[in-house]
C-alpha cells in the first residue's frame, strides 16, 4: 500500500478548520485521484483551548509554526497563518529546506518574499503551490502557469477583491454613497474594522504582482504596480457610467507594452457587454488575453473558508501526485526584473467628470484646453440640476456637471489640460477621472 501523503495544517481559522473537515470528509476521493491517501498528521494555532468544531483525535499538536516546520513526521506543511513575516516566514523556509513541499494561501508573503521561497524550493527540490493565494475557488494562477504554458499572454486584468466589487455594485444598484455601502459591508462581515487595505487598492496589488510575474516571467514586484482605490467613486459616476454603455470596477491589470509591462490597480470603466462587467457582489473574475486564443475568463468566489480551502486541496493534491512545477513557471534565475511604469505613459480612453461654472465662455475654455493637448472628445454630456438644486441656486451662476468621453490619449496629456482648465477657473472642485478598459 503506498505510503499517506502526511500533512501539518498551520493555521486553525476558517480555512484552516475547513481544509481539515475537506481532507476528512474528501479522503476517499482524494485517495482515489491522487493515486495515495492524504490525511492531517499535526497542527499549531495560537490556542490550544480555543474550542472548534474539529475532531483533532489522533492528530499531534506542535507547539508553533516552526515546530510544525521540523516535524519529520510530516510530508507537507500548509500554512494558513497570513501575515508578510513571522512566523509564517520562517516555518516555510525550514519546511522547503528539509525538503517538504508547502502549500500557502499567504498573498502577502507570496508578494514579499515569493521569489526568495521559490529558489528555496527549487534548491530543495520541494513544491511551493500557493493557488488560495489569489482568488480562491478561481484556478487562476494553475491557468497561467500550467494550462497557457505555451501561450504568449499579453493581458490579464480582472476583480481580485471581494469588498470592493460588493461596495461598486451596492453603490450602483442602490444608488448610495461610498460611506454607507463601505458601513454596511464592515456590518455583514465583506470589510474589516480598518478596511484601507482592501479599498485602497493594496490588496489587488498584490495579486497583481504575482500573476503579472506568471504571466509575463517577471520578478513580484508590488512596488511596480500603479494604486488608486475606489473611496473617489460617487454614485453619480456610476449613473453616467450606466448611460454611457459602462460599469465601474475596481480592476488589476497587468499588460505588455512596447516600453514593457504595465501594472495598475484603479477604478475602471468596462463596457457593459463584456465578461468582467457582469461580475456582481463579492464575486471575483479574471481575464487572459493570449496569442491566438479568444479571451478566457475565469468568475468564482474570490474568498472565504470553503473556496479558499477548496483551492488549498488541490494544491495538496499535486503534491500528493508527485506533481513539482516551478512555483513562477520558470526558475527563479529566469525572472525578469521589472520596474513601476509611470502612469503618465499609459494610453487609453477617459471619462471625465466637471463642474463647470455657468458663464459665457466656459465651454469654450474647456474645449480649447483638450484641443491644444490633441485629446479628442467621443462624447460629451451635460447634466440638467433638479428642482430642488435648482431653487437652492436661483439667480446664481451655479456649477453644471459636465461629463466627457475621451478617444484614446495619453494620461500627461490628460493632466496637462485639466490643470490648465483648472488655471483658467471655468470650474469647481476637482475633476473626476477614471480609466476606459476596452474589451
Amino acid at each position: 500500500m503506498v505510503a499517506p501523503l502526511k500533512v501539518g495544517i498551520a493555521g486553525l481559522g476558517t480555512v484552516g478548520a475547513e481544509v481539515v473537515r475537506l481532507i476528512e470528509h474528501q479522503s476517499r476521493l482524494m485517495a482515489e485521484r491522487c493515486g495515495r491517501p492524504v490525511r492531517v498528521a499535526a497542527v499549531t494555532a495560537r490556542s490550544k483551548a480555543k474550542k472548534r468544531d474539529l475532531d483533532l483525535r489522533g492528530i499531534a499538536w506542535a507547539r508553533n509554526p516552526l515546530e510544525l516546520a521540523e516535524n519529520p513526521e510530516i510530508d507537507c506543511l500548509v500554512e494558513l497563518i497570513g501575515g508578510s513575516g513571522e512566523p509564517a516566514l520562517s516555518a516555510i523556509e525550514a519546511a522547503l529546506k528539509s525538503g517538504k513541499s508547502v502549500v500557502t494561501a499567504n498573498k502577502a508573503l507570496i508578494a514579499r518574499h515569493g521569489l526568495r521561497l521559490a529558489k528555496a524550493a527549487e534548491t530543495h527540490g520541494a513544491a511551493l503551490n500557493f493557488e488560495a493565494a489569489v482568488g480562491a475557488a478561481i484556478p487562476i494562477v494553475k491557468t497561467l502557469r500550467e494550462g497557457l504554458a505555451a501561450t504568449g499572454i499579453n493581458r490579464v486584468y480582472g476583480i481580485l477583491n471581494g469588498t470592493c466589487n460588493y461596495i461598486l455594485t451596492r453603490m450602483e444598484q442602490e444608488g448610495l454613497s461610498f460611506a454607507e455601502c463601505l458601513k454596511d459591508a464592515q456590518r455583514l462581515g465583506y470589510a474589516e474594522a480598518d478596511p484601507s487595505f482592501d479599498v485602497d487598492g493594496h490588496d489587488t496589488a498584490q495579486k497583481l504582482a504575482i500573476l503579472a510575474s506568471l504571466a509575463f516571467g517577471t520578478k513580484v514586484a508590488q512596488s511596480a504596480v500603479y494604486v488608486e482605490g475606489i473611496s473617489s467613486i460617487a454614485p453619480e459616476d456610476l449613473r453616467a457610467a450606466a448611460e454611457l454603455g459602462y460599469r465601474v470596477k475596481l480592476l488589476g491589470v497587468a499588460v505588455r507594452t512596447a516600453k514593457g509591462i504595465e501594472q495598475r490597480v484603479h477604478p475602471t470603466m468596462v463596457p457593459k457587454s463584456s465578461s468582467i462587467a457582469q461580475v456582481m457582489g463579492v464575486t471575483n473574475a479574471a481575464t487572459i488575453d493570449g496569442e491566438g486564443i479568444p479571451p478566457i475568463t475565469l468568475v468564482g468566489p474570490g474568498a472565504g473558508g470553503a473556496a479558499t480551502a477548496s483551492a488549498v486541496l488541490a494544491d495538496i493534491a499535486d503534491v500528493a501526485r508527485g506533481i513539482r512545477t516551478q512555483p513562477f513557471g520558470r526558475p527563479v534565475d529566469r525572472l525578469r526584473a521589472t520596474e513601476k511604469a509611470p502612469m503618465e505613459r499609459h494610453e487609453g480612453g477617459y471619462y471625465i467628470r466637471l463642474m463647470a461654472r455657468d458663464l459665457p465662455g466656459t465651454a469654450a475654455a474647456i474645449a480649447t484646453r483638450l484641443a491644444e493637448q490633441k485629446i479628442s472628445i467621443e462624447s460629451i454630456v451635460q447634466r440638467h440640476m433638479n428642482g430642488v438644486d435648482a431653487a437652492r441656486t436661483a439667480g446664481k451662476a451655479s456649477p453644471v456637471p459636465v461629463i466627457l468621453i475621451t478617444y484614446a490619449t495619453h494620461e500627461d496629456a490628460v493632466h496637462r489640460a485639466l490643470q490648465a482648465v483648472q488655471r483658467d477657473k471655468v470650474i469647481t472642485g476637482r475633476p473626476q477621472v477614471i480609466r476606459i478598459e476596452k474589451n
